[in-house]
């Protein structure tokens, strides 16, 4: 007698994993606020594909369609999983910064995305804003406040504390000492006022600049 057939497996449910992402977006959505709009999507159900969003920035609403990003996930299972930083904006012209990452199940198909949509135009009145208080006016008046040599010194440290993530106020001990040091074999301490000046761009005292230099 022959033997009956063994059932195929089920499809993945797609359940825990959209549970998750909406985890994930609430997560985003409160460090980033109120810059950042977060958007979950359902890939697997595209005409109503959005299934939460965190900071509503653009105005949409959950249950709506999937975008055409989403859409071209689903017709392509090789398009790319992460697509940074692209130009975008919101149905009123606001100017956006996005990134969409694609999310795929165990076989390999798109299953989800995770958006997020950076609003661009507070940041752009900064940027505006400090253009204009940092402009300088042509004037055949000139003046030195600082040593020759002061505007390289605060280069060098900015430079240093930026591959560091960090500013120069707010360099760890190891890494100052280890800037400090960089700075005296660069002669930058033997100028006059150099110590001083190092000291009040990493806003110590000139005593630890010169107890990092030993």
């Amino acid at each position: 007698m022959p033997k009956p057939s063994a059932k195929p497996p089920a499809p993945p449910s797609n359940k825990h994993l959209l549970a998750e992402l909406k985890n994930i977006a609430e997560g985003l959505g409160k460090t980033f606020a109120p810059f950042c709009e977060v958007v979950v999507h359902d890939l697997t159900h595209p005409k109503n594909a959005i299934l939460a969003i965190e900071n509503n920035l653009s105005g949409r609403r959950v249950g709506q369609p999937a975008t055409e990003l989403g859409l071209a996930r689903i017709q392509d299972p090789d398009y790319p999983a992460v697509i940074a930083n692209y130009a975008n904006q919101f149905a009123d012209g606001r100017k956006v910064k996005s990134t969409s990452v694609g999310i795929r199940n165990e076989a390999g198909e798109y299953v989800a995305a995770i958006c997020l949509n950076v609003d661009l135009t507070l940041f752009n009145g900064f940027q505006a804003a400090m253009s204009q208080f940092t402009a300088i006016e042509s004037s055949a008046v000139t003046e030195t406040l600082d040593a020759a040599n002061a505007d390289r010194i605060h280069q060098c440290i900015d430079e240093f504390a930026a591959a560091r993530a960090t500013t120069s106020r707010s360099l760890r001990p190891s890494d100052r000492k280890q800037l400090v040091q960089d700075l005296k074999k660069a002669g930058y301490l033997e100028i006059r006022r150099g110590a001083e000046i190092a000291a009040a761009h990493m806003g110590v005292s000139r005593a630890t600049v010169y107890s990092d230099a030993k």
